[in-house]
């Protein structure tokens, strides 16, 4: 377990949670599949929401970063905070 990482994983999504930064739609998808990657891995739910067509975006993009383990994907979680947000 990597507390460094947590730790700065944590003080990212405090961070991206708010800013009032409005993002792009893409960019906006992309915080959402590393934090559901960092935070749930491969166990897939699904999204909340009443619209199915952004569901099925939200899940799809989730889908793609499958291949990264928990820790790999808080690492782009802080990464994507540092390149848009900060």
């Amino acid at each position: 377990m990597n507390t460094k990482l947590n730790i700065e994983f944590e003080e990212a999504y405090a961070f991206a949670s708010q800013t009032t930064i409005k993002l792009p739609p893409d960019i906006m998808l992309a915080f959402y599949a590393y934090y559901k990657q960092a935070t749930k891995g491969n166990n897939y739910q699904k999204p909340s929401g009443d619209i199915q067509l952004r569901n099925s975006f939200k899940l799809n993009a989730w889908f793609q970063l499958s291949h990264l383990s928990i820790d790999e994907a808080k690492q782009e979680y802080i990464n994507l905070v540092n390149k848009h947000l900060k």
